[in-house]
């Protein structure tokens, strides 16, 4: 019998990332290879980076360094947009078997079968193309992505993005439209649009809201997610949407600062009033909207008025939750040549201040959405027999089930809350048919 070649994946970074991984991990499996857990032994490690912080490029390194040691006689390739940031600084580290750029990523696998062949092929040979992946049939999450749109214009002063990603380009609607038939054809329950800068997707005349709204029309019985979103890149009654069933009344915001000077410096391209009004429009229409939020700390400038003026949008607009960065210098963005430049120790006791603030947010619109019925995606199931998944809104959720079958959905209403530091919500009431 013909021992299969184990590969494994280990994906750093962006939702964007995860679904490139997602699609490699079903081109290697349609090419015969035994997908393994990242840490066993592997005749294969691939490595999507991400070089969006400093932070992000040392755990790159280190996840690098480690694949190295835990398969000596492995391939090693890595990929991802560190690769775009230090390419030849990467081509030229021994324990690295290929460098392949993001233009050739979808392309990985016949590196390596080239290579097992005997064919020595250099990765600038591969045939560039951005959308070129695989439909996601053999994933290693519940639910799946699809990527509309690669790249960004807008050149925020503090991102790399549009240095490692290229200039923005979209994908063709029919391709995006087969693309979903395809994966709930292969049974997935919920579908994540994804992309670098989707809300400015553009493609023949063709908007984002025309994508969500051509997918939300297609058949099935899944629903639909939007992954990160810039402020600027919908019209105003993009709300009126979400009153789709199909389409998750959550959107991650991404807001950056609430105050008007460092979003000007940043180069956004929204005041905190207009973001505030976006905000304001959703929860008038759907009151229980979950928006998720992006903070900066300690840009560049940012003085404590600056500061307070992020804290006091935060507060009022309720975010469930804050993903907060201390500002990371980047070389090659205009905001690293910038002075007055905050010190660590102020970056660290704002980011302290916002993550106090977002716990108790959260923990203050989980309690307001105590008694309300959601539908639950079942991504796991213990031992004990207890399902843990997401509802609509985007709430971690747990509760007891007699079926262990995951990637269904169970209608149930939520009674409670665990707390700590992640915390999740609970339901005792469940509805008997769904489980």
């Amino acid at each position: 019998m013909k021992v299969l070649k184990k590969v494994s994946f280990k994906t750093l970074g962006c939702r964007l990332n995860q679904f490139e991984t997602d699609a490699l991990v079903t081109s290697f499996h349609n090419a015969g290879y035994q997908v393994v857990d990242y840490g066993e032994r592997a005749d294969v490690t691939v490595i999507n980076t991400c070089t969006v912080t400093n932070q992000s490029d040392q755990k790159s390194r280190n996840t690098i360094n480690h694949a190295a040691s835990l398969n000596r006689d492995g391939l090693v390739v890595v990929t991802g947009c560190m690769v775009d940031n230090y390419k030849e600084k990467l081509e030229s580290q021994e324990q690295i078997t290929y460098v392949v750029d993001n233009d050739r990523k979808s392309r990985i696998v016949d590196l390596v079968d080239g290579h097992f062949s005997g064919e020595v092929l250099h990765p600038d040979k591969l045939m560039g193309d951005r959308f070129g992946f695989d439909t996601v049939q053999k994933s290693l999450h519940t639910r799946t992505s699809v990527k509309i749109q690669d790249g960004c214009d807008n050149f925020c002063t503090f991102c790399i993005i549009p240095s490692v990603r290229g200039r923005a380009v979209s994908r063709p609607v029919n391709d995006i439209l087969d693309n979903v038939r395809r994966v709930v054809d292969h049974g997935f329950k919920e579908v994540v649009i994804t992309g670098v800068n989707i809300g400015r997707y553009d493609y023949e005349g063709k908007t984002f809201e025309h994508v969500v709204e051509q997918v939300l029309e297609l058949p099935g019985d899944f629903r639909v997610r939007i992954s990160s979103l810039e402020p600027d890149g919908f019209s105003n009654d993009f709300h009126r949407l979400f009153a789709h069933p199909k389409l998750a009344p959550h959107l991650h915001l991404c807001l950056q600062s609430g105050s008007d000077p460092v979003l000007l410096k940043m180069r956004r391209m929204y005041s905190a009033k207009q973001f505030m009004d976006i905000v304001e429009r959703f929860r008038t229409a759907i009151p229980d909207f979950n928006f998720t939020t992006d903070v900066i700390v300690g840009f560049p400038g940012e003085t404590d008025e600056d500061f307070q003026k992020t804290v006091d949008f935060v507060r009022e607009a309720r975010f469930s939750h804050v993903h907060t960065f201390r500002y990371s210098r980047r070389t090659g963005t205009r905001a690293d040549r910038m002075k007055d430049q905050v010190s660590g120790r102020v970056m660290a006791e704002r980011s302290e201040v916002i993550r106090k603030l977002a716990n108790a947010l959260r923990l203050d619109y989980m309690s307001a959405m105590k008694g309300s019925s959601q539908r639950v995606l079942i991504e796991k199931v213990n031992e004990r027999m207890m399902a843990t998944g997401y509802g609509e809104h985007y709430l971690p959720v747990t509760f007891p089930v007699k079926d262990p079958t995951v990637n269904r959905f169970a209608d149930i209403q939520l009674t409670g809350i665990i707390t700590g530091d992640d915390p999740v919500m609970t339901t005792e009431q469940i509805d008997r048919q769904f489980i």
